[in-house]
């Protein structure tokens, strides 16, 4: 059976009109009839070319300020019709129905509106009804029609048309009317949470039009995918394409660097997902080389983040390591093209735009979704526990540590000293092996912990880590507090000159 269709007519009714003059001209030259309305229809007529209005097919006007013109069966029979049933190619032709090989339309745009902050009215008004029905009615019938329902497609469409003077195969149809269940359900979802802002339906609808095929997943033998807009959030101005662990370690970066983004200088470095060196200073020179004093052997490999432009003192020092990610606000000239000097390393520019307010992940045969740790620990959140109060020097580097903290895997503990990380222990199963970790590994950098500030992600259950910390130097401590032997630890801290202050937050990260 021949599944290839010579299209004859096409209705045409959009909103948006950029590279629609292309196709209605090609439409002319192959003598197909153009049916419209409203201003698509004035569109056409400017450009000269013939156009049948809708109304006069329906014998009804565009009524209720245009929310009703081409919801007619006139319309919907033309689209719907299957053109090898006997009884509706009869019914065509009893009711007067013109067949429509042909259906370009798209949709109000409701999610620019939303993003734009119009009034909810507006936002009503760009519900579109009319143009989602015909999309789904001519998708529905790909067997003899073909839709066009973004002006995306309007390229691939005319080259399809043009190059087999308006033939079409029942593969091109089929291809495009998936792309029109994918324009059809997005908008559907866009609209349902739109209307589910407070969650009171416990109901999770995500729909991600942009995506992009990995090189790999975690591992190599990993099928790896990446579904966002990614140049919406980055300009990308050098390097390799990035890989699935390359974007988390971004993704947690840029969580990281949001905590510092009107802090002096900062910079930090992270290695799977987790900060490896973070410092501010006066310079941001000197808080990329103090923050690389934090782990040089993990910043191997790792990616680099900064709150401020990077200059050219602090690109000649990042060319000595092996980066795979460089990421800051902007770029000095000269410092661009240091960095560009190893040609797989990534440079990308952060974009100031608001991130998610949720998170989402797989968990056994569902979904977990929750939302952000959108707290950030500050002066006004601290009660003191103990009879010493921290300094104010202390002050400054117990918000400094809780900040990190909040970004380490859990079980953690950051000890942090003159805003610098002395070290973090990470993803342990035990406080107090956190807690060794992190000594240890200060220790094996030369940090003279004494002085220093510990940073706990959940409370104390016993005073042993109180303990550890005090007899490593550590003079202050930052924790949530909340466990039935909190006083515990206070108890030993009071009686050991440690001060130590409650939050009343956790900050289990997983």
């Amino acid at each position: 059976m021949n599944t290839s269709k010579k299209a004859t007519s096409a209705l045409i009714s959009v909103f948006h009109k950029d590279g629609l003059e292309p196709i209605v001209k090609k439409f002319n030259e192959l003598g197909i009839t153009i049916y419209s309305t409203g201003g698509t229809e004035k569109f056409i007529k400017d450009l000269g070319i013939d156009v049948v209005a809708v109304e006069d097919v329906t014998s009804y006007p565009s009524i209720l300020g245009g929310r009703v013109k081409t919801l007619h069966p006139k319309v919907f029979g033309g689209i719907l019709n299957r053109q090898d049933n006997e009884n509706d190619v009869a019914q065509l032709k009893e009711f007067n129905i013109p067949q429509l090989d042909i259906v370009i339309v798209d949709l109000y745009p409701f999610e620019k509106t939303v993003a734009s902050g119009a009034s909810e009215q507006d936002i009503i008004e760009k519900i579109d009804i009319g143009g989602i029905s015909l999309i789904r009615a001519a998708a529905k019938n790909y067997k003899d029609v073909i839709c066009v329902s973004s002006m995306e497609d309007y390229a691939d469409f005319l080259e399809v048309i043009s190059s087999e003077n308006g033939i079409t195969t029942i593969e091109d149809r089929k291809r495009f009317a998936a792309k029109a269940f994918n324009v059809s359900s997005h908008y559907d979802t866009a609209i349902f949470n739109y209307f589910n802002q407070n969650h009171e339906e416990a109901v999770l609808k995500i729909s991600e039009t942009n995506g992009k095929v990995l090189r790999y997943g975690e591992n190599p033998h990993q099928k790896g995918f990446f579904f966002g807009d990614f140049d919406a959030m980055f300009s990308k101005l050098h390097g390799k394409e990035l890989s699935y662990n390359n974007l988390l370690d971004v993704d947690a970066a840029v969580n990281l660097i949001n905590e510092f983004k009107k802090d002096a200088p900062t910079f930090a470095i992270l290695k799977h997902n987790n900060a490896c060196g973070l410092a501010i200073r006066e310079t941001l020179h000197q808080a990329y080389v103090d923050a690389l004093a934090g782990d040089p052997v993990s910043a191997f490999g790792g990616v680099l983040i900064s709150n401020k432009e990077i200059d050219v003192a602090t690109a000649e020092e990042i060319h000595k390591l092996f980066c795979e990610v460089v990421i800051a606000p902007s770029y000095a000239d000269d410092a661009l093209a240091i960095l560009k000097g190893k040609k797989n390393r990534i440079i990308l520019i952060q974009k100031d735009i608001e991130l998610r307010e949720t998170s989402v992940r797989t968990c056994l045969n569902g979904i977990l979704v929750q939302d952000k740790d959108n707290i950030t620990d500050a002066l006004s959140d601290f009660s003191n526990a103990t009879t010493t109060s921290p300094s104010e020097n202390e002050l400054e580097d117990l918000i400094f540590a809780s900040k990190l903290c909040k970004h380490t895997k859990s079980n953690t503990i950051v000890l942090a000293k003159n805003k610098q990380l002395c070290a973090s222990g990470t993803g342990q199963t035990s406080r107090v092996d956190a807690l060794n970790q992190a000594i240890h590994k200060a220790q094996s950098f030369n940090f003279d912990l004494k002085g220093a500030v510990m940073a706990s992600d959940a409370f104390f259950p016993f005073p042993d880590c109180v303990e550890i910390a005090s007899n490593a130097g550590v003079s202050s401590i930052i924790q949530p507090g909340g466990s039935i032997k909190d006083q515990l630890s206070v108890d030993y801290c009071n009686e050991n000159g440690v001060s130590m202050v409650m939050t009343g937050t956790r900050h289990f990260k997983h």
